[in-house]
């Protein structure tokens, strides 16, 4: 009986949904009836001075297939050339810079007679220089039901800055960068403003001009405003300031509703909340960012690299591991990975206000343990003048990964005890048996920043974010 009575209002439920509205339950796509005709495409674009863009992908000129392009060897040979760097995609308005992603939609290295099409990338962007611009695509994308992706700059290799069949709201170019005496209650002192699509090296030439630095990522391409800053963002420097957004004052906003908005932790605190650690483009598309800037300062590098095919390896990681948080409490950062075939790389370690000769202190369990193991290793450390030298020498443009990333959070935990840490060698063991590559960043912002976030907890309590590719 009671059975019975479930299925009845299940059943009920259903027969109330499926005929209750009118409105789809999916978004238009192209080739649907819904799809908004070519005039009311150019009506957007003569709304917006001829922002709008139709994705030609980046690589159709080495085909014949994508219909009003034609074959260019020349071309097809510089974006060859160029495919594997940052700048050729970060500068349209359509390429996630990952493969997966574009799903081989219009691939430069597939034969010219191959196939090319929109595929995954998005179908239009609009270059957006304002506020007014974006309540024009908000509007738009929500007449027409049409899926709105906010597209940044940089990277984004969990696919959220592209979609088939979307309009995307590109907001590469605005690129307002502004020095400020800011005061409020939370903070008195310089800052930084920046539009949305201000690019992290771009951030710290003009921080580094003025005799300051500003907690920007690794990569030098990403933007600073977007999903680096709205998702936490980690730094070379998080360890001496913490997370990138821990260091922002308030935010430009527009909501889906179209309202021009600043969150700051006294005006709009909810939104301010939300923005600072909640993910991009949920709470509304940011237009700008205004945050903390702090006093440049020398600063210590290092790197070190060594193969070992032998177990000693392991036992090297080992001491690694029980190292970092004596790293970390005196304000460093290190990244390192480790390949399959028992290969650790230390591409980049930072310890700011502090000496080579010091760097060198803090590392010296792990070097002793590989000159007592007979374990070559490859290992430099320099002193610095200022953070943005050691940013800029050891962080030279990466090209774009062509890995499937997935990531976790590693708490300090985990290293608490020699039997603790040997259950996370082993973890690693694995993962690089099974043919993965981990890469980690490895910085304590435990300190609580001083407005309240929606960073996830768990952050202040972690060792080391991971990075697991394959």
């Amino acid at each position: 009986m009671v059975s019975t009575s479930i299925f009845a209002v299940l059943g009920a439920l259903w027969l109330a949904r499926s005929h209750s509205t009118a409105e789809p339950h999916c978004r238009c796509f192209p080739g649907d009836e819904c799809w908004p005709s070519l005039a009311k495409w150019g009506h957007l674009n003569e709304t917006l001075g001829g922002k709008l863009i139709a994705t030609v992908p980046i690589a159709s000129p080495c085909h014949d297939t994508f219909p009003g392009v034609s074959y260019d060897a020349e071309e097809c040979a510089r974006i060859q050339e160029n495919w594997a760097w940052p700048t050729l995609h970060y500068q349209t308005a359509h390429s996630p810079m990952t493969s997966f992603f574009a799903n081989m939609s219009c691939d430069p290295f597939t034969p010219r007679d191959a196939p090319c099409i929109v595929g995954t990338y998005v179908a239009y962007a609009v270059n957006a220089s304002g506020a007014s611009d974006y309540r024009a695509v908000i509007a738009f994308s929500e007449k027409h039901n049409i899926r709105l992706i906010i597209r940044n700059t940089g990277h984004d290799y969990m696919g959220r800055s592209t979609g088939p069949g979307a309009l995307a709201l590109w907001t590469h170019n605005l690129k307002e960068r502004t020095l400020l005496d800011y005061d409020s209650a939370a903070y008195t002192g310089k800052a930084i403003k920046l539009g949305a699509g201000v690019q992290s090296f771009e951030a710290q030439e003009l921080a580094n001009e003025n005799g300051f630095v500003m907690v920007t990522g690794d990569c030098p391409s990403v933007g600073v405003a977007g999903g680096y800053a709205q998702g936490g963002g980690t730094s070379p420097l998080g360890s001496l300031f913490g997370l990138a957004v821990d260091q922002v004052l308030e935010w430009e906003v527009v909501t889906a509703t179209g309202e021009l908005l600043t969150a700051t932790p006294e005006q709009n605190s909810e939104l301010y909340w939300a923005l600072s650690g909640g993910g991009g483009g949920t709470y509304g598309v940011v237009l700008s960012m205004t945050a903390k800037l702090h006093r440049n300062m020398p600063t210590a590098g290092a790197t070190l690299s060594f193969t070992e095919p032998s177990e000693s390896f392991w036992d090297i990681l080992h001491v690694l591991l029980r190292n970092i948080p004596g790293i970390q409490s005196a304000g460093g950062t290190i990244l390192w990975q480790v390949f399959p075939g028992n290969t650790f790389f230390m591409p980049q370690g930072f310890l700011p206000n502090a000496t080579a000769e010091e760097f060198s202190e803090l590392l010296a369990p792990i070097l002793q343990a590989l000159d007592q193991s007979g374990i070559p290793y490859a290992f430099n450390t320099r002193d610095y003048p200022a953070y943005q030298d050691a940013f800029s020498t050891m962080n030279p443009e990466m090209n774009i990964s062509e890995l499937n990333l997935g990531g976790t959070l590693v708490p300090r935990s985990l290293v608490a005890s020699d039997s603790a840490t040997t259950s996370l060698t082993d973890a690693i063991k694995s993962v690089v048996g099974k043919g993965g590559i981990l890469a980690t960043v490895c910085m304590d912002v435990s300190r609580p920043p001083t407005s309240a976030n929606s960073v996830h907890p768990a952050w202040r309590d972690t060792l080391f974010l991971a990075f697991i590719g394959t």
